[in-house]
């Protein structure tokens, strides 16, 4: 082993085993050569973090990089990323001004994005309402991940809703390829009649949300997305489930033997619509909402039981002064998190005794089957070394402390947490260290699966 570049020393945190003392030692191709208890091999470098967490480091499966022109593209997401232990972050397909609906288009943002990326990055795909999924061949040879749909239109044109046939005539060619096929889940004419009556009853405050888009208009949606996905043989996911119903749904489909996966957002596992949605208004707004305190123990549950696929952020950093409408519903949906995933998940698991290994699950091994991105996702030999450190060290978050996140706003600002991001690997070379993100713009690679045909 005197090729070995690096060993990393710490309690190394693998999904199902911890190791006090333990090391991972590094290659000096970027790769994982060994895992173990001790000191480790003799290497040209030693980092020793003590009684430091070494977990992989988190695929984040749902990022919003270029929602909104002018904001933080991928310069900024990707060193959110890196400041928070996450070393690859799986990018949403619905840009602003560009709707990633074909292989060219997939093809120039992964171009800009590499110029950008401080990590590295995978890219979903999309289509138009009117395409006849021609297009699916191209975007699967370009790279494209998964691809995303939603039930609900959010815009017509960057984020529309895809009927149910037309969902069934995607899936179908989809399904050879292996891919998911991830759906926004939200049915598009309960929560637009919801949104009526709450408009009609003079509801404008912090309240409008949550009853414009009630539990059954996702529960709704969630049942169609499966139920295609059963009858195509499609991969289905659904992409944010905020409600203990959803995850019912999911297991009852992957138990009768269908290939149903389910994702949960960190604020779903963090915020309540009383304790935190009445207090932040606009700045809480996402889709689906934040609900109760009830259900956000239901997803708790669940996520102990093993019925959660996937932990993720749903990252996006609006502006200001698309989040402070006092009205509601005027306000635009999703909220920042990549640099505050992991403590925040750490922060939930512990405060509720659950081990520490279902983060190496929830956000790199599962992630990392999901996407079919092979080389990532584990401390294991022979994957890639991206690494995640962070040390025990309560701290009071604030989002713009860091100086690493384009929005000086998060959800979380003001929350006592206990586990703080220490140092980031990506390939075993140092992106993150001690508060200062060290990777250059362009440090991060495009990352895709191995392909299959198209039908």
């Amino acid at each position: 082993m005197s090729d070995i570049a690096l060993v990393i020393r710490g309690t190394v945190v693998l999904p199902r085993q911890t190791i006090e003392g333990g090391y991972v030692a590094v290659g000096a191709d970027g790769a994982i050569v060994a895992v173990g208890h001790g000191p480790g091999p003799g290497a040209a470098e030693v980092a020793n973090y003590g009684d430091c967490l070494v977990l992989p480091g988190a695929i984040d499966g749902q990022v919003h990089s270029r929602s909104q022109a002018g904001q933080e593209d991928f310069i900024w997401s990707t060193r959110s990323a890196a400041a928070g232990g996450v070393t690859t972050i799986v990018d949403m397909p619905y840009d602003d001004g560009v709707l990633i609906a074909s292989g060219d288009k997939l093809r120039t943002k992964a171009r800009e994005a590499g110029a950008q990326a401080r990590v590295d990055f995978a890219l979903y795909g999309t289509l138009a309402p009117s395409s006849d999924g021609s297009e699916i061949a191209d975007l699967v040879a370009a790279g494209a991940a998964a691809f995303k749909f939603s039930t609900f239109g959010t815009h017509p044109v960057r984020f529309p809703r895809i009927p149910p046939q037309t969902l069934r005539r995607f899936f179908e060619r989809i399904a050879p390829t292996g891919l998911s096929a991830g759906v926004h889940n939200e049915n598009d004419e309960y929560v637009r009649a919801a949104i009526a009556e709450v408009e009609a009853a003079g509801i404008r405050d912090y309240r409008a949300h949550g009853l414009s888009r009630p539990p059954l208009s996702e529960a709704l949606a969630t049942a169609e997305i499966y139920e295609i996905g059963a009858a195509t043989g499609c991969p289905a996911h659904v992409v944010h489930c905020s409600i203990g119903r959803g995850y019912e749904l999911c297991a009852a489909y992957r138990k009768q033997g269908f290939d149903a996966t389910i994702e949960a957002c960190i604020h779903y596992l963090v915020l309540s619509e009383e304790d935190d949605v009445a207090r932040l208004d606009g700045f809480a707004k996402i889709n689906p909402p934040i609900r109760p305190r009830i259900e956000r123990e239901a997803l708790w549950r669940h996520l102990a039981a093993g019925n959660v696929t996937i932990v993720s952020t749903d990252h996006v950093s609006w502006s200001r002064d698309r989040k402070s409408n006092p009205e509601m519903l005027k306000n635009a949906s999703g909220v920042p998190g990549l640099e505050a995933l992991y403590p925040l998940l750490l922060d939930g698991l512990e405060r509720r005794g659950l081990p520490f290994g279902l983060a190496a699950r929830l956000l790199a091994e599962n992630p990392s089957r999901h996407f079919r991105l092979h080389e990532k996702g584990a401390l294991a030999v022979g994957r890639h070394a991206d690494v995640a450190v962070l040390r025990h060290a309560p701290y009071v978050y604030e989002a713009a402390a860091s100086g690493h996140n384009f929005a000086d706003w998060s959800p979380y600002d003001g929350l006592e947490l206990n586990w703080r991001p220490e140092a980031t690997f990506l390939r075993g070379k140092r992106v993150f260290e001690a508060g200062q993100v060290l990777a250059e713009p362009g440090s991060g690679r495009f990352v895709a699966p191995p392909t299959r045909e198209a039908a």
